[in-house]
């Protein structure tokens, strides 16, 4: 193997393949761990696909299964299986990242909001917004247009949760509806109060500082160049 590529070792793959689809028709797929491998190491460089190293075969191969299997949701299905691995009833850390979309991203059917792109002060961007463990490992995703609050997604993120015992947050999830969302689900709110809020919520600030977990899981995630810029016209 030449140096500087990636490949999933015995361990990675042993966790994923349990979880790859079978009930497909056709002539048999390519090989898997080396296509993957591929995928994996075009989004940690960011690079165009057909720059694609031969070492994981054509990059024609390459794209096409990224982008069939995004359309048939076995990428999110393969997420979701690998992120309920961790435990349930933990305390679960909230935000949001903004990614800097490329000019290549436009075009999308639908129109830029339907494909979670939107124009803030620093342009056309992506927000990502998501879950992470105590771990940094992120437990789920959503996506919206770059100058949507961070508060307006909360609501649609928490559908997305695994069961947890509470949730950290920053003052802009400081709202009595997504409080309410959040007991609801059978959970205690850590989220400071805004400066300008008349009823005062306690909250753990000992609890509080473990938020850190969400930013480090977005340094991780923006490890990877095709997420840190958004290339992709499509949110899928």
């Amino acid at each position: 193997m030449r140096k500087g590529l990636f490949w999933l070792n015995d361990k990675q793959w042993a966790q994923i393949e349990p979880h790859l689809p079978t009930n497909q028709t056709g002539p048999a797929r390519d090989d898997d761990r080396r296509i993957i491998s591929g995928i994996i190491h075009m989004l940690q460089c960011g690079a165009r696909w057909r720059d694609c190293p031969p070492d994981y075969g054509p990059y024609t191969t390459i794209y096409n299964r990224f982008n069939r299997w995004a359309k048939r949701g076995h990428w999110q299905a393969i997420f979701e299986a690998l992120a309920r691995c961790g435990k349930d009833g933990v305390t679960l850390s909230i935000d949001s990242t903004s990614i800097k979309a490329h000019r290549s991203a436009s075009g999308g059917k639908g129109g830029k909001h339907e494909q979670a792109i939107g124009r803030s002060r620093g342009g056309r961007s992506t927000k990502i917004h998501a879950l992470s463990d105590p771990d940094c490992k992120p437990c789920a995703f959503h996506l919206t247009p770059g100058q949507d609050a961070d508060i307006a997604a909360g609501p649609a993120l928490l559908k997305l949760a695994p069961p947890m015992s509470s949730l950290i947050g920053d003052k802009g999830y400081d709202g009595d509806g997504f409080r309410a969302e959040i007991v609801n689900r059978g959970a205690k709110p850590v989220i400071p109060n805004k400066s300008n809020r008349v009823t005062l919520h306690s909250f753990s600030k000992r609890a509080y500082k473990g938020r850190n977990v969400i930013e480090r899981c977005f340094c991780r995630l923006k490890d990877f160049r095709r997420v840190a810029t958004r290339y992709d016209k499509l949110a899928r």
